[in-house]
């Protein structure tokens, strides 16, 4: 029965991930030298600083996360700062109970990227009425490029990262379709606790569960997700390589030859 069910996770394409399994056949995750590591992650949490500019110059809206932090201040009274650092601090706690141990990268998530964004974005000019949507849609996409780049060398993640991971493990759902449905779901809290939320704070909260798959796809951590007809080609070759083993495939062989 464990096997059946491991075929079908494989066929879907479900992650079936450690944090990260750097012992995966092809994997990327976990390799190099300890400068290599943090040179990636110190790169990957920079292009999440761009990432950051580019959604923040495109002027088309807050990310979903962004907005319910607003919307925490507003309905709590506390500073936005505030409300991060202990939005933060409950996801950090949420995700130990979902196995996800931090590591030293998740402190550097944590502060680096503020650092990077301060340095960027006055270099980043505003969007115009022709650029604000590929500005928009490139930040999502680099957002997912980066977040792949970060957690491969298996040094941590961030609060909101391990969260989604953590699910996807526990539950066996894809990293995309998670992603998705927790940017969703902070959208909405944001929305009801009176955050602001625009045309961009809809797109990003659709599309970087895609992003944020490919991402972790491009550095070994999840598995390729396969079209159906791919699935179905093989599992159909899968059968007819059973019924051959079975000896049944050459009784009509047998009957012809008796004619």
């Amino acid at each position: 029965m464990a096997d059946v069910i491991r075929e079908r996770m494989k066929d879907q394409g479900h992650l079936r991930m450690g944090w990260p399994e750097s012992g995966r056949r092809g994997s990327k995750a976990g390799s190099g030298t300890p400068a290599r590591k943090w040179a990636q992650v110190v790169v990957g949490l920079f292009l999440f600083a761009v990432a950051m500019a580019l959604l923040i110059r495109s002027g088309l809206g807050l990310g979903p996360w962004d907005a319910f932090h607003v919307g925490v201040s507003t309905w709590s009274g506390v500073s936005v700062g505030v409300a991060i650092v202990v939005v933060g601090f409950v996801i950090l706690i949420a995700g130990l109970f979902l196995g996800v141990r931090p590591g030293p990268a998740t402190i550097a998530n944590m502060f680096l990227i503020g650092v990077f964004l301060d340095l960027i974005l006055p270099h980043i000019p505003e969007a115009g009425a022709w650029t604000a949507v590929p500005y928009h849609i490139g930040g999502i996409a680099l957002w997912g490029l980066a977040t792949g780049l970060y957690i491969a060398p298996g040094l941590g993640k961030g609060p909101r990262d391990g969260l989604m991971l953590g699910i996807a493990q526990r539950s066996g759902w894809p990293v995309g379709r998670v992603r998705t449905g927790i940017e969703l779901a902070v959208l909405g809290a944001g929305w009801l606790l009176g955050g602001p939320v625009g045309v961009g704070t809809v797109l990003f909260a659709l599309g970087i569960g895609p992003a944020t798959e490919w991402g972790l796809g491009l550095f070994g951590l999840i598995p390729a997700r396969r079209s159906r007809l791919s699935i179905t080609l093989e599992r159909a070759a899968r059968a007819s390589k059973r019924f051959r083993r079975s000896g049944r495939g050459a009784e009509p062989a047998r009957v012809n030859s008796a004619r």
